[in-house]
């Protein structure tokens, strides 16, 4: 079954990404490393398997980043 966005919102959330508002359904994250996310669609809807994916894609960069910096 797939996840929720708002299960994808708050793991960005999580990770340091800062929800930079949008017009409608979209979302737009950005983390001080400079990855941006955006997402579509309600937080109660179901999340496509591209938005998990990106996410996770996403999500992985900031923490490398972050070590980098280190």
């Amino acid at each position: 079954m797939p996840r929720k966005l708002r299960d994808l919102i708050h793991e960005l959330v999580r990770g340091g990404f800062v929800d930079r508002g949008g017009k409608g359904s979209h979302r737009n994250f950005l983390h001080p490393s400079g990855q941006r996310v955006t997402l579509s669609g309600r937080p109660g809807d179901d999340a496509k398997r591209y938005q998990e994916q990106e996410v996770a894609l996403r999500l992985a960069a900031a923490r490398a980043a972050k070590e980098d910096k280190k």
